[in-house]
């Protein structure tokens, strides 16, 4: 089996007088399990480069839309389709990667996906057509599907309990650092070439270096796969309960680990049959489990609050209130800064007060941010046939979307992955995957791809109104469907 490199028969590493070097944490039996943190940390910060493609990917459009426009031509309704296609993709990569983790395993199907990271890189940046394009950011979307489901449950399938939300949450905060670090390389690449479509490296435009630079943090994305280990509860599912032993001693010690491999195999279906989309039907009712229900809540809502549309179209957004692009990629620069910033918080705070009340907490300030925004637009007036706002509103309508993205960065944006890959039964763990992936995907399809067109028609005031109000529902929401899973193994969740 590959691993990273560690003691193969040692469930820790040593220190310098030779003694175990370990973190405990308290098991059902009451024994301390001996954690070896070094290795979890490696393994983790393996498995997060997904969340970084993941923000790269997605975040990189934002920036080359003025290109893309130009070179193909397109209307507002088709660089939104342009800009969506790859959320189909993510919808397919989400829906196939949860039930594929299922059948071949959770690091192969990361794997394809860092390959099809390669390959959409390669093809977007080369596409001479609005529909190459099209088709290159949809084999993107795949893979951008396939690791934002399977890089948070591989993280909690291999994590303690006690600290699983705080580990889970740095998938989010490397999503966000991808989102930034696209930021500042389309940033870069516009500065020094005069423009985002102005010629750059080798006589091509700098929007095209913009997805071609995405070919390096993919690559090492696929090559460290190569060292992590398989999940352990994926091998005892496929009944290779001697590999799944040896990945759990070198985690958690030999006692703990022959515990760990019963509880696992007792969490089962009780006839231990492979798990199947199917088995989101409780059988007693022949209706879906509410717990499926929650899920895809969760995954919903956390798109109808328009997170991605700031994400997206940033640039385009704080242009057409009078700011020039050097100003609007600024602006997006620190609005990644400060979600990373938020992100840390929830590392802190997520194991400690739980993960309901932050996102109770979130639901509300998104609320009241989403609300000063449109009220903002709402004064927005045309100059020279341009939008633009007052300086007051202006530094209003700045303001709140930054407290905006800080209050779901705090909340929504790490919390609901975490739950997504923690809250299901582990036989229904790559279905329920499978279907809230689905939906988060076709959701923030349909945000994303209705702006441009809401925005025109409608106005930015009646399209923030909106996401204002997804927010305030997404609190009661969370108030009346959403158990708390702090603290509680992945073997004792129930739905």
């Amino acid at each position: 089996m590959n691993g990273l490199p560690t003691a193969a028969t040692e469930p820790c590493t040593r220190g310098n007088e030779g003694q175990p070097v370990t973190a405990t944490t308290a098991g059902s039996t009451g024994e301390a399990a001996r954690v070896n943190m070094a290795f979890i940390a490696a393994i983790v910060a393996v498995a997060t480069i997904g969340g970084f493609m993941f923000g790269y990917d997605s975040g990189v459009i934002n920036g080359t839309q003025e290109g893309l426009e130009k070179t193909f031509a397109l209307s507002k309704l088709g660089t939104g389709f342009n800009v969506g296609a790859i959320l189909l993709g993510c919808a397919a990569g989400a829906f196939a990667a949860g039930r594929l983790a299922d059948l071949i395993g959770r690091r192969t199907v990361m794997m394809i996906a860092a390959a099809l990271f390669i390959v959409s890189a390669i093809g977007t940046g080369a596409a001479s057509s609005s529909f190459f394009f099209i088709i290159a950011r949809f084999i993107g979307g795949i893979g951008v599907g396939a690791a934002s489901v399977l890089s948070p449950v591989y993280i909690s399938e291999v994590t303690p309990a006690a600290i699983r939300g705080r580990l889970s949450s740095v998938q989010q905060i490397m999503i966000i650092t991808g989102l930034t670090g696209a930021f500042v390389a389309n940033y870069a690449l516009a500065k020094t070439a005069g423009g985002s479509t102005a010629e750059f490296w080798l006589g091509y435009p700098a929007w095209r270096w913009m997805f071609w630079m995405q070919v390096i943090p993919a690559g090492v994305f696929l090559g460290t796969l190569l060292l992590i280990p398989e999940s352990p509860r994926y091998l005892v599912v496929k009944g290779r309960e001697g590999l799944a032993l040896t990945v759990l001693t070198k985690l958690f010690g030999a006692a703990e680990a022959e515990r760990k491999v019963a509880e696992i195999r007792d969490s089962l279906a009780a006839d231990h049959h492979r798990p199947k989309l199917s088995d989101l039907i409780d059988k007693a009712s022949g209706k879906i489990r509410p717990i499926v229900w929650t899920g895809i809540g969760l995954a919903v809502f956390q798109q109808l609050v328009g997170i991605n549309v700031v994400f997206y179209y940033g640039a385009v957004l704080w242009q057409s209130v009078g700011f020039s692009e050097d100003d609007a990629l600024k602006i997006n620069i620190l609005s990644g800064s400060l979600s990373i910033l938020a992100c840390l918080a929830t590392v802190v705070l997520i194991d400690r007060i739980g993960r309901k009340p932050l996102l109770l907490i979130g639901s509300a300030g998104m609320a009241v941010s989403l609300a000063v925004m449109a009220w903002a637009f709402s004064t927005a007036h045309m100059v020279d046939g341009a939008v633009a706002l007052g300086g007051t509103e202006g530094l209003a309508a700045l303001i709140s979307a930054n407290l905006y993205v800080v209050f779901f960065n705090l909340s929504w944006g790490p919390v609901m992955w975490v739950m997504l890959g923690e809250m299901f039964p582990n036989q229904i763990r790559g279905s329920g995957l499978a279907v809230a992936g689905f939906a988060q995907w076709i959701a923030n399809f349909a945000i994303s791809v209705s702006f441009p067109a809401l925005a025109a028609s409608l106005g930015l005031a009646v399209t923030y109104s909106f996401y204002a109000l997804s927010a305030l529902v997404s609190l009661i929401f969370v108030r009346a469907m959403v158990h708390e899973t702090r603290g509680k193994e992945l073997e004792d969740m129930v739905g």
